[in-house]
């Protein structure tokens, strides 16, 4: 008997992977979101080094920037959680 006719190995190829590609793509989505902070805070920091004057109008803005960033790498972190 070849071994592609034992039901035995079919039941165990089928079973070897197993989860939710969609845990790949929440995975992949929490990448935005760290660019964007990345981004976010290297433009704060050049701002801040050509007008230094506007330093805590600069840092209050990027810290709220970066709160609304942070709830959506978050939001797709849990939600690959939640959803495996």
């Amino acid at each position: 008997m070849s071994l592609l006719a034992d039901p035995s190995v079919i039941l165990a190829a089928e079973n070897a992977i197993s989860g939710n590609i969609a845990t790949v793509g929440y995975g992949l989505a929490v990448l935005g979101p760290g660019i964007g902070l990345g981004i976010l805070i290297g433009k704060t920091v050049e701002g801040i080094a050509r007008q230094p004057e506007v330093a805590g109008q600069l840092r209050t803005t990027m810290f709220i920037g970066v709160a609304f960033v942070e709830v959506l790498g978050l939001l797709g972190l849990i939600t690959g959680f939640l959803f495996t």
